[in-house]
C-alpha cells in the first residue's frame, strides 16, 4: 500500500446527540455537522482533522437501518495518554472495557465503550 491503510472511519449510532456528548467530553473536541449531499436522511458529525498531519478521519453516523453496537472493526483514538481520556469516559455515558495496559514497544491501549454501545480504542506511547 502506497498511502496509510485508514483514510476514514465511521462510527454508527443510534442517538447522535447522545453520542456527540460522548464524544466531545471524552476528547475534549468540537464535531462539525457534515452532510452527504446524496442523501439527506443521513446526519453525519465530523472530527476535527488537519489533513496535512499524520492519520485518519472520520465521522459519527446516524442513518436509518444501521445500528450502532458490536461490529468486526475497532477504530483507535491516538492519544497522548490514554488513561487521560480513558478518565472521562464513565462521566460521558460509556464504560471502561479494559483500562490502560501496556503493549511493549508499540505503547498503551485502553479499550471502551461509548454511550451507543460500540467499543473504540485509545492508543498513546506514554
Amino acid at each position: 500500500m502506497p498511502n496509510n491503510p485508514i483514510g476514514w472511519f465511521e462510527i454508527y449510532v443510534n442517538d447522535l446527540e447522545r453520542a456527540k456528548t460522548f464524544y466531545e467530553t471524552v476528547f475534549e473536541v468540537s464535531l462539525e455537522s457534515i452532510g452527504d449531499p446524496n442523501d439527506s436522511s443521513i446526519q453525519m458529525l465530523a472530527f476535527p482533522s488537519d489533513m496535512e498531519r499524520y492519520g485518519a478521519t472520520g465521522a459519527l453516523v446516524k442513518m436509518d437501518h444501521v445500528l450502532a453496537g458490536g461490529g468486526g472493526t475497532l477504530v483507535y483514538f491516538a492519544c497522548d495518554d490514554c488513561a487521560i481520556e480513558e478518565a472521562r469516559v464513565t462521566a460521558a455515558g460509556g464504560s471502561i472495557q479494559r483500562p490502560k495496559m501496556d503493549i511493549g514497544e508499540y505503547g498503551f491501549i485502553s479499550l471502551v465503550v461509548d454511550s451507543e454501545g460500540n467499543m473504540i480504542g485509545l492508543h498513546s506511547m506514554t
